[in-house]
């Protein structure tokens, strides 16, 4: 198939402004956040009115486009603030708000006539017809529901004539398009309404009508058995195919994740697609892209509904995240007398061997020779929170992060 004209869009999410900042160094052209309220993410830090309003002034300054969730499902004692919402972002002119209820829908249309408008991933779009149902309505763009294999998209892409964006990378749940009912019914905590505790992360076990009160593991490992527990998505393997279906979107999930998660995946997508671009006859996976994203905390990988095998959707039932390294440090910028001054989130030690995680190259390896306050005064180690000037052999950029080789160890975290 000849080479798409139009670059495919490298799509990061943004949960906090220190997110923001680390999606775009390392190079993603458009970011989607939100405010405190109205989105899928409501344990997510998120926007302030006035961080958004910097957000916004942030992504213009780095030429990145900046999408605002508003997609929750509503009730009719919210309309008001709603509409309050809808007025405050008229004033911030996001480059389009994703929205996901109808009644917002065209609630959004109204109140801001000139934003684009793309259809999130909870309004379920799994048929061309429907895409054209959207783009009748006004539409720019959907987000291909998750269910959906890869000619599905296809096929979508070429009868809708719309803008089609998907996933590519991050966690995916037991539910259908991010729509489930398991949170409200267990924790009463709705997830439709932007606060799922997930419960298909939970450890499950059985009982026998006549043994009450005594539990039996199904097919568990040492600390239980994850029923629901779906293997996080990794596409980076089959970025030719997902841009030759005519994506235009490549959406990476995680508002919630760690800025470590961030700024790896990002990198290694932006490498990624930008070596497809540059020579897509020679286009080839590179050992250090896989590399970095084993480093990640993940639950196993796996290529989804993209292909219509089974084993790919298959729960992970030992619930093993494996991550390689710690973050420990961001780079703040240079120190005045030599070093950079950096942000400490984990204790950092004199002598330990740490990577630099820099946008565009391989992680390299480095070693942590000296650390200083900000009188010059020498420290055997750094707490987290403080800042500190560390001398490294070759001196990290602004933005970049700093962390800890370890031995791979079970966790649950993400």
């Amino acid at each position: 198939m000849a080479q798409s004209t139009q670059k495919v869009e490298l799509l990061a999410p943004a949960g906090t402004p220190e997110k923001l900042e680390i999606a775009i160094h390392y190079g993603a052209d458009a970011v989607y956040l939100a405010g405190k309220a109205f989105s899928l993410r409501n344990f997510s830090a998120n926007f302030s009115p006035d961080e958004m309003l910097a957000a916004r002034r942030l992504t213009r300054e780095h030429n990145v486009r900046m999408y605002v969730a508003v997609n929750v499902y509503p009730r009719d004692s919210e309309e008001q603030a709603i509409t309050d919402y809808l007025y405050f972002l008229k004033t911030v002119e996001p480059d389009a708000l994703i929205v996901a209820d109808p009644g917002i829908f065209v609630q959004a249309r109204r109140q801001l006539p000139q934003t684009p408008l793309h259809v999130s991933t909870q309004a379920n779009t799994t048929s061309s017809a429907t895409a054209a149902f959207w783009k009748e309505l006004g539409a720019v763009r959907v987000n291909a529901a998750r269910e959906l294999s890869l000619e599905e998209i296809r096929q979508m892409v070429s009868r809708s004539g719309m803008e089609v964006e998907a996933f590519v990378h991050g966690a995916m749940c037991m539910a259908y398009s991010g729509r489930c009912l398991l949170s409200s019914y267990l924790t009463q905590r709705d997830s439709n309404r932007g606060m799922c505790s997930q419960p298909c992360r939970f450890h499950y076990t059985v009982m026998e009508q006549t043994r009450p009160g005594k539990h039996f593991p199904i097919a568990e490992d040492s600390r239980g058995a994850y029923l629901f527990n779906s293997r996080d998505l990794c596409m980076i393997e089959h970025l030719p195919a997902l841009i030759n279906a005519g994506i235009r979107s490549f959406k990476i999930e995680g508002r919630m994740k760690s800025v470590h998660y961030l700024a790896g995946v990002v990198k290694v997508y932006r490498e990624a697609i930008d070596a497809w671009y540059s020579d897509p006859q020679a286009f080839r996976v590179q050992e250090h892209w896989l590399t970095e994203l084993a480093a990640i905390s993940h639950r196993g990988y796996c290529t989804g509904f993209y292909f219509g095998d089974p084993d790919q959707t298959a729960a992970n039932l030992d619930n093993l995240v494996l991550p390689g390294y710690r973050f420990v440090a961001q780079v703040i910028g240079p120190a005045a007398h030599g070093g950079v001054r950096v942000r400490v989130k984990n204790k950092i030690v004199v002598g330990e061997q740490v990577d630099v995680l820099s946008p565009g190259v391989a992680a390299r390896r480095d070693v942590i020779r000296k650390i200083t306050d900000e009188y010059g005064i020498s420290r055997p180690l750094a707490q987290p929170g403080a800042e500190v000037i560390v001398h490294l052999d070759t001196p990290p950029e602004p933005m970049d992060l700093i962390r800890r080789p370890e031995e791979e160890e079970e966790t649950k975290g993400s």
